[in-house]
């Protein structure tokens, strides 16, 4: 009798859990991410629609004859473009990738494409990961995205080298969209931990810009390197806010909606400590953009607004439940409402009537705001004990390697004078050599792991 007395209660229980769980993430939008972050200023947006275009200039086979560009075209002349690698350049190794001199902003871009979903080199990209396991710079990094990011600066860090000692006072920076965006994040990391292989330039001089930004790097990562790495996502997009490995959600691409509410109910039952202390769960990278263009309970797009900030804990942790959570993941979108929220802050501006040396002091202050929110950020992740927030390692930890076995010390160690670059060059090719063969003819191709019978090679 008292079990029969005890069902209704429970079954109860249950309900009222049920039902707290779906209002809660019902309530739950985009906007609540970045509600208490910054408003970005027009000084540190403008280069973000502009990346954006570049980016849709990958898709085309021809620049001089566009197919898709946007209103005003893609703002690229086709005079300074490098080059182009294809498919066949990169033999399956890499995404798509372009190289273009932006003499007009003195800067050296080079801008990697999404996911193609008729390509099967990209999706065994995706599934080479082991879990999130791989280790760099005392963090955990997605295998198959590092792996790309090293085959492209393998083979692309003599041009580049090239350039920045043509152009001593251009900015390298690298650009991507979803897939891209994994490889530029990784790519930005190992330009900073190995600054010789592109002329030993400044730290300051290297940003990377992640478009749709997928969760690639553990948390201590996502911090320490925000001051060269940049995320941008577009209001409800559903990349930067699971933490479902990548290749589980690319294995479900015909069944999305299903696997991300799954995942929306699981991580609302995690605890955020337990999120936090999870040295391998994957997080969007650097410093975040955050484009918000839509209100709860009403219809249509509102003049969009960005915030910025480095955050650590509510950094795009929760799934919004949205019928734009894959629209907005498109770079069109995301071009068309990032220049929309440019437009409007440089209206502001010139409303306002700022001077130009207001504004040039306004850019020094910005600086230095950015900074002191780094060093924050860094603090914060120490007082809610992430694992190894504030270690930042003088060794480029490639490998699963114990505690402590590190391939080399970015400083050089004792060595003095060219035994540095010696020994610097020796271990890129051993870390090189670990991972890839190399053919008589000096190419790389990725290693087979035993048992392994398809992708390209």
């Amino acid at each position: 009798m008292s079990l029969v007395c005890g069902l209704p209660l429970i079954e109860g229980i249950y309900c009222l859990a049920c039902a707290r769980w779906i209002w809660k993430r019902c309530l739950h939008t985009a906007g609540h991410d970045s509600e208490t972050w910054g408003l970005a200023t027009a000084e540190e947006f403008e280069p973000i629609p502009r990346l954006c275009r570049y980016l849709l200039s990958v898709y085309e086979e021809d620049l001089r004859n566009p197919l898709w560009a946007p209103p005003g075209g893609y703002g690229m002349n086709p005079d300074w473009l490098v080059f182009r690698r294809d498919y066949e350049d990169t033999h399956g190794q890499a995404p798509p990738y372009i190289l273009y001199l932006d003499h007009d902003h003195a800067d050296i871009v080079l801008a990697v494409r999404g996911l193609n979903l008729a390509k099967e080199s990209d999706y065994y990209m995706l599934l080479d990961n082991k879990l999130g396991r791989k280790k760099f710079d005392g963090g955990y990094v997605h295998n198959g995205l590092l792996k790309a990011a090293v085959w492209v600066l393998d083979n692309e860090c003599k041009i580049l080298k090239e350039l920045l000692e043509e152009y001593p006072n251009y900015t390298l920076t690298f650009v991507g969209h979803s897939l891209g965006s994994g490889v530029v994040a990784m790519l930005t990391m190992i330009v900073v931990k190995n600054l010789d292989k592109v002329g030993g330039i400044e730290r300051k001089r290297v940003r990377g810009f992640a478009v749709a930004p997928a969760r690639c790097m553990s948390l201590n990562l996502a911090v320490r390197y925000a001051d060269v790495i940049n995320s941008v996502a577009l209001q409800d997009d559903f990349l930067p806010r699971t933490a479902t490995p990548l290749e589980d959600i690319f294995k479900s691409v015909f069944c999305l909606p299903c696997l991300l509410c799954l995942r929306c109910m699981r991580d609302t039952f995690i605890p955020e400590e337990k999120m936090l202390k999870d040295p391998r769960r994957l997080y969007a990278p650097g410093r975040l953009y955050h484009i918000v263009e839509r209100k709860p309970f009403k219809l249509g797009r509102f003049p969009p607004v960005v915030r910025t900030a480095v955050p650590v804990d509510g950094r795009f942790e929760h799934i919004v439940l949205s019928c734009n959570a894959l629209s907005d993941h498109g770079i069109i979108w995301i071009e068309r409402e990032a220049q929309r929220a440019l437009e409007l802050m440089l209206e502001k501006d010139e409303t306002m009537e700022i001077p130009a040396e207001q504004r040039m002091e306004r850019q020094e202050s910005l600086v230095r705001e950015h900074q002191e929110e780094y060093r924050a950020a860094l603090k914060r992740a120490v007082t809610l004990e992430v694992p190894h927030a504030y270690s930042p390692s003088q060794y480029g930890t490639f490998d699963d390697l114990e505690d402590g076995q590190d391939m080399y010390r970015s400083d050089g160690g004792s060595s003095v004078g060219s035994s540095k670059q010696v020994k610097k060059n020796d271990d890129w090719d051993n870390f090189v050599e670990r991972l890839f063969d190399r053919d008589e003819s000096g190419n790389i191709t990725l290693k087979k792991s035993p048992g392994t019978t398809h992708g390209p090679h």
